[in-house]
């Protein structure tokens, strides 16, 4: 029998043993995974074309806090400004859906594809969305979530403004990269004359002319409404976005203690099991040093099957992780929270090097116990 055949065949010794240790550590790496892919999916920033020339210009007070309409032309005029669009969340039901878990805007679809490059919308789609004040466009997700189609009638009834919007679909846009499509757009100008004028916007979106500009441009737009009755917090969609995870507490902390007491759970786990194996056969151990092997030979064999179980365990978490979160599965559970749930090669990486790294911690204290024991107190140990 080879060397390695001995570990194998030692590792198979107790298979029930061998399969709940395998499954305990896939189980604890899955969750590790899933926690991992969570946490960089709320942190992840916008990756798209104009990422980096958007800005976005919300109230100081709050995000519920609208700001006057009259601020558009000083907006347009400021040095380093190619386009600004109105953007208005409305937060309504989408056709009487219990809550309004669907992003929908009101936009002034003249520069939507100019702010927003890196949807993929045709000429003739943009042509029939500018067609009607009514009609809207949504995401390919959202229309592959609800099976909506082109020219269907969609009712998003009011929550948070006290009107209903009554729409047709005029066109389904794509993402160029990674981004989800999870929103529905329609015009500003519809959701104005619906709520009769007020003469507010929900925030600006301010397209800058390149990304040199953008720093100066953020003083500026700060400046310009210092000290005004509608002052704003002009910042990069970057740090827009981080804001709304702020306002969830420390996720990075909450996650990561969840993540510390999987791996520690796990340590005792494959540390326990490591245990009772090597314990059950200190009787052949002590027969290997009498015949010769050495102490270190006695530590690699240990160390190669606790090794090959918390690797094997691994994998198979991991695995299980990129199956499923490869599938839409996702999105239709998480009702489009996590459009995209992307297993990166890293997140993976990490998973295996915890598992074979705790796989080594754990062989440790029961190869030193063998290693210290003399051949004498080994025969005698199961007699």
């Amino acid at each position: 029998m080879t060397l390695h055949g001995f570990v194998v065949r030692n590792a198979l010794r107790n298979r029930r043993r061998m399969l709940l240790t395998m499954l305990s550590v896939g189980a604890s790496m899955f969750l590790l995974v899933t926690l991992l892919v969570a946490l960089r999916e709320l942190t992840n920033p916008p990756t798209g074309i104009g990422a980096s020339l958007r800005i976005a210009v919300p109230s100081k007070v709050s995000l519920a806090t609208e700001l006057p309409a009259r601020q558009r032309p000083i907006l347009e005029k400021l040095p380093g400004v190619r386009a600004v669009t109105p953007l208005t969340w409305f937060g309504g039901r989408l056709n009487g859906e219990e809550s309004f878990n669907l992003p929908q805007f009101g936009i002034d679809a003249r520069y939507f594809r100019e702010v927003f490059a890196e949807a993929i919308l045709s000429e003739a789609d943009w042509t029939a969305w500018m067609a009607s004040r009514t009609a809207c466009i949504a995401g390919k997700d959202v229309a592959e979530r609800y099976k909506l189609k082109v020219g269907d009638r969609i009712r998003i009834q009011g929550d948070i403004y006290p009107v209903d919007l009554e729409l047709t679909l005029a066109a389904v846009y794509g993402i160029d990269g990674a981004a989800a499509a999870d929103s529905i757009f329609f015009h500003h100008e519809y959701f104005d004359e619906a709520m009769g004028n007020p003469g507010t916007v929900g925030m600006w979106w301010v397209l800058a002319e390149s990304a040199e500009v953008v720093p100066g441009l953020i003083d500026r737009i700060n400046a310009t409404f210092a000290n005004s009755s509608a002052e704003v917090r002009a910042e990069t969609e970057r740090a827009f976005q981080l804001g709304f995870i702020s306002m969830l507490a420390n996720l990075k902390l909450l996650i990561g203690s969840i993540c510390a007491v999987v791996v520690f759970t796990l340590g005792l786990v494959t540390a326990s099991t490591m245990s009772m194996a090597i314990r059950e056969r200190f009787r052949e151990l002590s027969i290997l040093k009498a015949v010769g092997f050495r102490r270190r030979d006695l530590f690699a064999f240990i160390l190669a099957e606790s090794f090959g179980l918390s690797l094997a365990g691994g994998m198979l978490g991991a695995g299980a992780a990129v199956g499923l979160y490869s599938s839409p599965l996702v999105t239709k559970f998480s009702k489009g929270f996590f459009p995209i749930f992307e297993v990166t090669p890293q997140i993976i990486g990490t998973a295996l090097f915890v598992a074979a790294t705790l796989g080594i911690l754990a062989s440790l204290m029961p190869a030193l116990s063998v290693m210290r024991l003399s051949v004498v107190e080994g025969l005698r140990a199961l007699d």
